[in-house]
C-alpha cells in the first residue's frame, strides 16, 4: 500500500492522529512556503521530493540504529508546521546537511542561503504529514503505519512526499 493510502486510511481511523484539519493546515503550510519565497509550486514539489528522500534516508538510519519506537518519538517530537531548527540538527549531521543543500541547489536552482532558510519549516511539515499515521492514545508509541510506508521496509523506492501532499490537496478538496 503506497504512502498516500496509508495517509488515507489514518485519515478514516480515529485511532490514528489524521484529521482533515491535520491535513489543511500541512497544505496551507505548503502554500504560504512557495509564497514567502517566491518559489513556484514545482519548485516547492521538487524541494519536498527532495527533502523526503533525505528525510527517509536519516529516519531509516536512526532506525537501525535505535529501533521503531526511538524514530516515532523524533517525528512526534519535531513534527509541525512552524520553523524548527533543531528538526535538522536531530535528522542530520553537518555533512548531510551540506549534501542537502547542494543538491536542492542543484535541483531547484534556488540559492544555498535561501534554502537553508526554508529547511527549518520544509522538515517539520514532511515530519508532520508522518505523524498522521501515529496512535491518537500514545503518540510516542511505534506502530504508525505511515511512518512505516515512508521508510518503505522493502526498499523499492516507491515514496515520493511531495505526491503525498499533492494527493492529500486534491483529496482534501474533494471532500469539502
Amino acid at each position: 500500500m503506497g504512502l498516500f493510502d496509508q495517509i488515507a486510511g489514518a485519515l478514516n481511523n480515529p485511532s490514528q492522529q489524521a484529521s482533515s484539519n491535520q491535513l489543511g493546515t500541512i497544505l496551507s503550510t505548503v502554500q504560504q512556503l512557495s509564497s514567502t519565497y517566491n518559489t513556484d509550486p514545482a519548485t516547492t514539489q521538487t524541494m519536498l521530493s527532495t527533502v523526503g528522500t533525505f528525510v527517509r534516508s536519516a529516519l531509516q538510519e536512526k532506525r537501525d540504529a535505535g529501533g521503531s519506537d526511538m524514530v516515532q518519538s523524533i517525528v512526534s517530537q519535531f513534527s509541525g508546521t512552524s520553523a524548527n531548527s533543531s528538526a535538522i540538527a536531530a535528522l542530520f549531521s553537518a555533512p548531510q546537511i551540506s549534501q542537502l543543500i547542494e543538491t536542492l541547489c542543484a535541483r531547484t536552482g534556488l540559492n544555498a542561503q535561501q534554502i537553508q532558510s526554508m529547511l527549518p519549516l520544509l522538515i517539520p511539515v514532511v515530519l508532520n504529514l508522518l505523524q498522521s499515521g501515529a496512535s491518537a492514545d500514545d503518540p510516542q508509541r511505534g506502530g504508525n503505519p505511515v511512518l512505516n510506508s515512508f521508510l518503505d521496509a522493502d526498499n523499492d523506492g516507491d515514496v515520493d512526499i511531495a505526491d503525498a501532499i499533492s494527493f492529500a490537496g486534491n483529496f482534501f478538496n474533494q471532500s469539502r
